[in-house]
Formats: structure tokens, sequence, C-alpha cells
């Protein structure tokens, strides 16, 4: 299958769209169609284990990839993840699941494709005749970073580098990236937000002067981001493993249609359900949650993205982003893939920070997708009920996507349609908060936090974090967005 930007510009290969991350126009990689997955092939992944379903999905699209590889791939990457099923879907209530995806090694759902990526990226520069080594540039609002190091530590002909908003992570987060263990890994923090951060590494995969600068030194870029399809692709699988999980455990038919609610800032996660939805997995809607920085809500409900408003930190910091990149892929499917629109509307946003629909792509999105928010106050209180009610612990985020659910179902009381909510970080990696939602008790320190968050819930501490305190800071640099070109080549002359 070949691959085509939403810019334009010539086809490449899967593999070459995974080692070059962003293209040389800035836009996103895209599939040239997408695969079907029939009737007759749901069925034959019924049975299979995760890690054979991810290679299914992975080999729709990466036909050039050796399939046997694919499978050894996620079989290794999917043994990191604990409890021996990486995507477990949990029963709150008739009707209503949760999707965890936080069972692997840094406790979110950015595990789920950035263990498989340092495969899919190697084997790429092996199928492309790449010789160079790999400088990898990860801009992250917190889980990202941490996953994409861990993912990446120590691996042959690579470096990888993230940046974080200085003030934009929760403390949990800061740590686990500041401490990272590895050779060739190094992490920045950036004064601003997460858009700030972002902003300024495309800025350099832009630059192609140095581009060149890089490659004398032996290096070539490539990115973590879900920008990158590598990192896109392996979450597509979640959402047909959640949707063969449920038939398996007779909750749905074959065929019928289900809904997802999925908590989003830079819209990758979602995204992957809308191309689960493209090869045809029976999904009815898509609810896109936020966070108060709503900027997704307001343009599923009016076809205009304005980023012109104040930036609002949450306790949702993954979800503190209004410059969602991955939306871009879809606005180039609504226009109908018109990659020359597509770039206008971008440039639009850059100069002006706002570009919007037509009525006829509004309505078409509007078939699909829906856009529902929660403030600080409603995400509390969904966190609240459900642990009251039934007991279960969530994190921030996907404390967010219950309130968007709760909303929608409070709006259309008749839906009988089944909801899978997905849930996307560990509740003790945000501790104080949570532990705030579930008994109203505030503590400054985190280590307390989660201390008490486990005597509240009785849910078992990870390992991983628990080390943390312990650990030495590695990593304790903060400069300006401008000065990232000059920590770049500081770090590759290490």
């Amino acid at each position: 299958m070949k691959f085509i930007s939403t810019r334009g510009g010539a086809k490449v290969s899967g593999a070459q769209a995974i080692v070059e991350g962003l293209s040389e126009n800035g836009g996103l990689y895209v599939p040239e169609k997408f695969p079907t997955i029939s009737r007759d092939k749901l069925e034959d992944m019924l049975e299979l284990s995760y890690a054979e379903r991810a290679a299914r999905i992975l080999s729709e699209y990466l036909d050039e990839y050796d399939k046997d590889g694919l499978l050894a791939a996620c079989e290794e990457a999917y043994s990191k993840f604990e409890g021996g099923d990486p995507a477990p879907l949990v029963r709150l209530d008739d009707g209503v699941y949760m999707l965890e995806l936080w069972h692997g090694p840094t406790l979110a759902f950015k595990d789920m494709a950035l263990t498989v990526l340092p495969y899919l990226l190697k084997k790429g520069c092996e199928i492309c005749g790449i010789k160079e080594n790999i400088l990898i540039l990860t801009a992250t609002s917190g889980d990202t970073g941490k996953a994409a190091l861990e993912g990446f530590k120590d691996a042959d002909g690579v470096k990888i580098m993230v940046f974080y908003p200085s003030d934009g992570v929760s403390k949990m987060q800061k740590l686990q990236m500041c401490t990272q263990d590895g050779s060739n890994v190094n992490v920045v923090a950036v004064r601003g937000n997460f858009d700030d951060c972002q902003t300024a590494v495309k800025e350099i995969f832009a630059d192609e002067a140095f581009a060149a600068q890089l490659k004398e030194k032996g290096y070539i870029l490539s990115s973590a981001n879900s920008i990158n399809f590598g990192r896109l692709a392996p979450q597509i699988a979640y959402y047909f493993s959640a949707y063969l999980d449920l038939i398996s455990s007779e909750q749905i038919e074959m065929g019928e249609e289900i809904d997802f609610t999925v908590p989003t800032g830079n819209f990758g996660n979602i995204l992957a359900a809308y191309y689960a939805k493209r090869m045809g997995l029976p999904i009815r809607r898509l609810h896109c949650a936020s966070n108060s920085n709503n900027v997704l809500t307001d343009f599923f409900n009016t076809g205009k993205y304005d980023i012109n408003r104040e930036f609002i930190k949450t306790t949702s910091p993954s979800m503190d982003i209004l410059i969602s990149s991955n939306l871009e892929r879809l606005i180039f499917e609504v226009s109908g893939r018109d990659a020359k629109l597509t770039a206008s509307r971008m440039a639009d946003l850059k100069s002006n920070g706002s570009y919007s629909l037509t009525a006829t792509e509004l309505e078409e999105i509007q078939k699909t997708f829906d856009g529902g928010f929660a403030d600080e106050e409603g995400s509390v209180e969904a966190m609240y009920d459900v642990f009251i009610d039934v007991g279960y612990t969530m994190d921030t985020h996907t404390g967010c996507a219950m309130k968007v659910a709760v909303d929608w179902f409070e709006k259309h009381k008749k839906d009988e349609t089944k909801m899978v909510i997905v849930s996307t970080a560990n509740p003790y990696k945000f501790p104080q908060d949570v532990l705030y939602a579930v008994t109203g008790n505030d503590v400054k320190d985190s280590f307390k936090g989660i201390k008490r968050l486990h005597a509240a819930t009785a849910m078992a501490v990870p390992k991983c974090l628990k080390e943390l305190r312990d650990k030495p800071l590695r990593f304790t640099k903060t400069c300006d967005g401008k000065k990232l070109f000059e920590e770049v080549l500081n770090f590759v002359n290490e």
C-alpha cells in the first residue's frame, strides 16, 4: 500500500511514511486507500490473542513488512503489559464498558503503539535502505514522552529527544520522564504549553537546511508523535479488539453497531477509531471528549476550528492542547481528499488561528462525530459518581470522557447502543487529583497522594511509580522554544 500527504506530493511506501514521520511539505501521511476488514475477517480474529489481532491490522496497511515479523514484534511488545490482556474491557453497567489501555510499561495508552514503533521504525529503515542513525524528536503533553523514551531507550542507531511544557504535566509524568534511564535519551522542558512544544518540533522538521546539517552528522529525523503513521496504526487495533471482546462475551452480536467515547487532545486516539470505522468496523458514533480546552467541541458543533482563545491548565494535562494535529487527517478526508484545500486551511490556522468547513463537510462529519467537554467540576463529579456507584476508579482524562458519555445518555435516554469509554491512563499517574475526586481529600505531596488513594480504593500501586521517589533526576534543563534547534545539535554532538 502507498501513502500520500494531506498536503499533496509524491506517494511513498508505508516504511517511508514511518521513517520520515512527516512529509517534506509539512503534511501528514495517510493511506492511499483504506483496507477493508470483512465480516469473515472479523470472525477469523475472534479467537486470536491481542498481539495476533494487532499484527493482522498492521499487515493490512504495511504490506511490505513481513507478516511473521509483525506478529513477533507485537508478541514481544505486548508481553511487557501486566495482566495478560493489554487492552481489557471492563463492564461498568448495562451497555457501558471501559476499555483500559494503561496496563503497559508507562501506565498510559501511548504504550499500545510505542512498544511496537521501535520495530516498525528499525524495519522501515532496512526496507528503505537507510544507513544513517535516527534522531527521534517528540513533543509531549505528558504521556507520549515517557512511553517513547521507554520504547526507544538504548536502541541501536537511535537517539530520542523529548520536549515537554515546563509547567504543563503532572508531577508523576515529569518524574517519569526526567528520571528516564538509557544512554541515548534526552529530555528538555520548554517554557510555554504543549502547542508551543509541538509547533517548535514541527518547525525543526520543516527546516531543510537543518535536516541537511543533521545528515552531515549522520542523522535523519523521525517522530514518535501520532503525526507519524507508525504511531497511529497500532492504535487502530484496540478498537477492533474491543469490538471482538464484546462479541466473545456475548454482549453484542456480530454486525451490531457500537459507540466509543474517547478523551483526546491531539486527536490521534479518536482518529484511530475513525480509521477503524472506515475499515468496516461497525461503529455508529464517535463521541469526542475534551476538557476545558474545548476547541474540538466547538469545532464539531459549528464547523469552525478556532484557537484564538484562552489556554487553560487543567487536571487532565495530556488534553491541554489547542492545536490538534491529527485533525488535519480528518479534514483531508471530508474535503474529498483535497490536498490543496487542506494545505490552505493549515496555512490559515498558522497565520490566523482558525479555519472553517463548508456546511456540507460539517454535515458529513456530524454523521459520525459529536463533541462534548468536561470542566474541572464536571470531571470530578463523574469520577466520584462512578466510584460511589460501582467502585471503579478512573484517571482525570477518563473522567472527562465519562462526563461526556453521561451527558449523551441524559440527552438520548432511549438510546440502547452499547457504549465503550476509552480509559487512557492509570489513576496513580494523577494521585492527588484522583484522590480529591473520590474522597474530597486534598494533599500536596504526590507520593502521599498515592498512599492515600491506595487506602481509599485498594487498587494495586504500580511498582514503577513507587520507585520514582528514589530515582535521581537526570534531566533538569529548561529552555525557550526558539532554542530547540540548539539543544538538538548539542544532543547530536554528545
